[in-house]
């Protein structure tokens, strides 16, 4: 007998069954997963249809890989589970199906070892109005026991897949692409940095073959979990595909009774990587992030990190701050180097994290002077953080030497270590010392750092930090945060569930940006992107942009400035505050709306829409970034228009028009008109333009 059960939710449909066989081998399998099913799809019939053949050389029934591919079951894949007994002994555990349940929307299916005393128990449910399902696993056993590894539920590799595409990063070049092609084998990316990392983004897409960024069939597996991840892609001999997500590989390393995968998200596009990015944005931005005020406009930044490092002093950040808010700043963030103890400041990354107290050595008058006169501007007042840190060179650690995390002779990064997390005492300590700051002054945003990695893989270490967060938001509900980790050391839906912002790079270089942010833009709403406005001489790259270039980038996500605005001359400064004014003009539509990365068919050009909820409206985003292959800019075709409706189009930046321009150009002569299925066929002509220039064009449905 077959019995099948469906999960659906609007954009795709998941079909899973438990099909006949020896009983050793009965395991609940994903028999379907992709476009919706009609309503009458008869299930039985679909899991009968998916029953692959048998031939020579191979057991006598074929091994379902099933959601939890067991080692016991002779599967000739990757189990995707692996445990050992409390002494350390391999265990072989052969899950059987046991029963399913329904919790509201959710599936959960429960199987069991009954010999070695285990439970698992798999749910699935569908995000509501989101386009994604959530997966995760939990093991329990009735002895203490060891896990290496608990996947959450396994999905199949699609097969009309013939690569599979990751991202990998550094310090100031995060989001970079990796394709693998499929093959017999196995593609394994782990991150074993105890944070999501930039090494490894905990996410992968298994697009069909022909897929683009605007067409085509595309799958999408992401972990929401901040403690570093493994992610597993196999094609066994018989040409199954299956792909495996979970915590790092030995992150549990105390015996315990209860384990948990950690929370997959799963998404499938018929419209390419657009489907994707709109998923996982509508997610994050309308049910993931909690905002403290979800109709509050996401204010405009002023950071002074790359305007003065270290070296603080009132008088110098009064006169940045009046720059700042005469450029239309509405926040002002006071970075690293704020704080100390009695016996040093802060002057630089080798003293004084975990002394948050005000350094009254360069605040003879505390901070409240800065503040009223950043209040007095206008704008907000933020602050700078990196509680999880600490310095050997503290008071902190002078008393409480035992609450490092590891050992204290290992290796430091950036003249730092961190504390140990899961200790309660820490977290008290955290949250009086976070909490005392935020009840002494009017700080409406944290920037929360995380500036090395862990000594080792230590999963308690994300808990304590997601425990400390939550508590923090609920005595200060009113202040927003932001995950910073090195630039993108820690972005993942995990943190973002309990943040309200990323810092997407260390890199302000525009050029840089404009990449990262394109490639991000799957995964993360503009509203939760920051990017800001960096020095003319970038302090990453030494390049030197033209102020419209780094403008316009910054105004494609939640826009801020970080550099000395006493470096902009009379002219800079116009040019800045006009980008500014039309960032706050659309900035509400833009970050309730959706980004769609776009096809170019010109190397040298990134481009992106960001259209409205309701279809009404778009702005075209053309960065070039390097020199044309062609004399002219080939045709940008646009997307996710209505085909039969009339666009009026207007080029919002003619300033930026270089000498070689010279041709009639329709956008150039003022405001076009066009179909929408015209602009997505024959695509838009730009101008002709510089390495370095952002043309920036609205359009309207009529």
């Amino acid at each position: 007998m077959t019995t099948c059960w469906r999960v659906d939710d609007g954009v795709q449909s998941l079909v899973l069954a438990v099909l006949p066989g020896p009983l050793d081998l009965r395991m609940a399998e994903i028999v379907y997963w992709g476009a919706p099913l009609p309503r009458e799809e008869d299930l039985e019939a679909l899991a009968a249809a998916a029953r692959s053949d048998l031939t020579g050389g191979s057991l006598d029934a074929t091994i379902p890989a099933g959601i939890c591919p067991s080692p016991g079951a002779s599967f000739p894949g990757q189990p995707g589970l692996w445990i050992a007994d409390a002494a350390g002994k391999p265990l072989a555990p052969a899950l059987r199906f046991a029963h399913a349940e329904r919790d509201g929307a959710a599936l959960v299916l429960h199987h069991v070892d009954t010999m070695l005393g285990l439970r698992h128990a798999a749910r699935i449910e569908p995000e509501e109005g989101s386009g994604v399902l959530r997966l995760s696993a939990t093991l329990e056993s009735d002895t203490p026991m060891r896990l290496a590894w608990l996947s959450a539920p396994v999905l199949p590799g699609p097969q009309c897949g013939t690569e599979i595409v990751d991202f990998h990063g550094t310090w100031l070049r995060e989001f970079h692409r990796n394709r693998t092609p499929w093959s017999a084998g196995i593609r394994m990316r782990e991150a074993r940095t105890g944070r999501s990392g930039h090494e490894h983004f905990p996410a992968v897409l298994l697009p069909c073959r022909g897929a683009t960024k605007t067409a085509g069939e595309v799958f999408a597996l992401q972990l929401a979990w901040s403690g570093g991840h493994r992610m597993l892609a196999e094609e066994l001999a018989d040409g199954r595909r299956q792909v495996q997500i979970g915590k790092s590989f030995g992150a549990a390393s105390a015996p315990a009774t209860r384990f948990e995968s950690g929370l997959a998200l799963a998404a499938y596009s018929a419209e390419g990587e657009a489907g994707i990015a709109r998923a996982h944005q509508r997610l994050l931005r309308d049910r993931l992030v909690p905002w403290p005020d979800p109709g509050r406009p996401r204010p405009v930044h002023y950071n002074c990190w790359e305007a003065i490092y270290f070296d603080q002093s009132a008088d110098a950040l009064i006169a940045i701050a009046d720059r700042a808010a005469a450029l239309g700043a509405e926040r002002f963030v006071l970075d690293d180097g704020w704080f100390g103890g009695t016996a040093q400041g802060r002057d630089d990354d080798t003293t004084s994290l975990g002394d948050w107290q005000v350094d009254r050595r360069k605040w003879p008058g505390g901070l409240a002077p800065l503040i009223d006169h950043v209040t007095g501007l206008g704008m907000s007042f933020g602050l700078w953080v990196e509680p999880e840190m600490v310095n050997l060179d503290s008071d902190l650690y002078r008393a409480n030497p035992d609450w490092l995390l590891g050992p204290a002779m290992q290796v430091p990064g950036r003249g730092q270590y961190l504390l140990d997390m899961a200790r309660p005492e820490v977290r008290a300590h955290l949250l009086e010392a976070i909490g005392a700051l935020l009840r002494a002054h009017p700080i409406d945003y944290l920037k929360w750092d995380h500036n090395r990695v862990l000594p080792h893989v230590d999963p308690a270490q994300t808990d304590g930090i997601y425990d400390l967060l939550d508590r923090l938001r609920a005595a200060h509900p009113g202040v927003e945060i932001e995950s910073c980790a090195s630039g993108g050391g820690r972005i993942d839906a995990g943190i973002l569930s309990r943040t309200h912002r990323v810092w997407l790079s260390d890199s302000n270089d525009a050029i840089e940006r404009l990449r990262m942010q394109h490639e991000a833009a799957l995964f993360l709403p503009a509203a939760v992107t920051g990017s800001h406005v960096g020095p003319r001489a970038s302090h990453s790259s030494g390049r030197i942009l033209s102020i419209a270039f780094r403008g316009w980038v910054a105004a494609q996500r939640h826009m801020g400035f970080e550099m000395d605005p006493r470096e902009l001359d009379a002219g800079e400064m116009d040019v800045l505050r006009r980008i500014t004014d039309w960032y706050k003009a659309n900035r509400d539509w833009m970050h309730r709306g959706r980004i769609l990365p776009l096809d170019s068919a010109d190397p040298a050009l990134t481009a992106e829409q960001q259209i409205a909820a309701d279809g009404g409206r778009f702005v075209l985003f053309a960065g070039t970034w390097a020199s044309m292959a062609q004399s002219l800019p080939r045709p940008l075709r646009l997307a996710g228009l209505d085909p039969y409706a009339f666009y009026r189009l207007r080029l919002v930046n003619p300033e930026d028009l270089p000498p070689q321009s010279r041709g009639p150009l329709a956008l150039k002569d003022g405001p076009v008109t066009l179909s929408g299925r015209a602009l997505m066929s024959q695509g838009l002509r730009l101008p002709w333009a510089w390495p370095g220039t952002m043309w920036t064009v609205e359009g309207v449905r009529l």
